[in-house]
């Protein structure tokens, strides 16, 4: 009798009903992890507020004014807290699972290994970031449809090209992800994680017109064709808050190169999960 393929996503559900009853049994330490979320967003929001009150844009002419810069900021936020609620928990474990010999059980499951590493567990106060996101970005959107000069012109297409490439982003910062948690099995125990993703991300977290001059322009070239994350937050920021400046036609270009390279991306973060397991060795053996 042909046994029966497991339901992704009824597995999904299930992880998700289970790891929100996990965070809720303690829901004071919930509670604090939500508050301590928000007071981050505020904090960052005050930070910007106060550099705005020296320069009327990032970077000289690029169009990133204060509202505009601040759809930026929320779609930072939107990414990242959907990275953190559905993968970087269970990224972090996987070392764990190769060092406890746990990685052996999980390779039992008739269930793609993939999926089921990736989304055991679910952090899900970190999406107090999302909505923290969310409000920011309808505030500096209002601003920005209501403003007397050049008021923006919001289609319900380009409402759902955004949340497309907000996607495409989740899935290059996912396959970064899984791509640097893989290289455990090579290494014995890959504890610094966390430490690499801020290094590589941070580049992510501001407008690439700042890197168009003197040494940011290779960072630019590598950040962008090679390890892609500026195309990130840039694009679906870039399309929803349409910065004036001389060079918006270069949003279009950014945009199918950011298809594109959320396809490899996921392409070749399967092929590095793929073979990293060719090189683990049972614990029993």
């Amino acid at each position: 009798m042909a046994q029966r393929r497991p339901s992704y996503l009824r597995v999904f559900l299930t992880f998700a009903r289970n790891s929100l009853v996990r965070d809720t049994m303690f829901r004071t330490n919930f509670l604090l992890q939500c508050i301590s979320s928000a007071g981050w967003t505020l904090m960052n929001v005050g930070f910007y507020l106060i550099v705005f009150q020296h320069t009327p844009l990032i970077g000289p002419e690029s169009g990133w004014g204060k509202y505009e810069f601040f759809v930026f900021l929320a779609t930072t936020w939107l990414i990242n807290s959907l990275v953190q609620t559905f993968f970087m928990t269970n990224a972090d474990d996987y070392s764990e699972l190769i060092r406890t010999g746990n990685l052996d059980f999980v390779l039992l499951k008739p269930i793609d290994t993939q999926f089921l590493v990736s989304f055991q567990k679910m952090d899900w106060s970190s999406l107090s970031t999302f909505t923290a996101g969310v409000i920011l970005l309808v505030v500096a959107l209002w601003q920005l449809t209501t403003r007397p000069v050049h008021p923006l012109s919001i289609s319900p297409w380009m409402v759902g090209l955004y949340l497309f490439y907000l996607c495409c982003g989740v899935a290059i910062f996912y396959s970064l992800m899984i791509s640097l948690a893989s290289t455990s099995i090579w290494l014995g125990r890959n504890q610094t994680l966390y430490d690499f993703w801020f290094y590589i991300t941070n580049f992510a977290r501001y407008p690439m017109e700042i890197y168009n001059r003197g040494w940011g322009v290779p960072l630019w070239g590598f950040f962008t064709f090679v390890v892609p994350v500026l195309v990130v937050v840039n694009v679906p920021a870039r399309l929803l808050a349409q910065p004036l400046h001389p060079q918006r036609s270069l949003s279009w270009q950014l945009a199918c190169f950011a298809l594109l390279a959320t396809i490899v991306s996921l392409l070749a973060s399967r092929w590095v999960f793929q073979r990293a397991l060719l090189s683990y060795r049972s614990a029993s053996s």
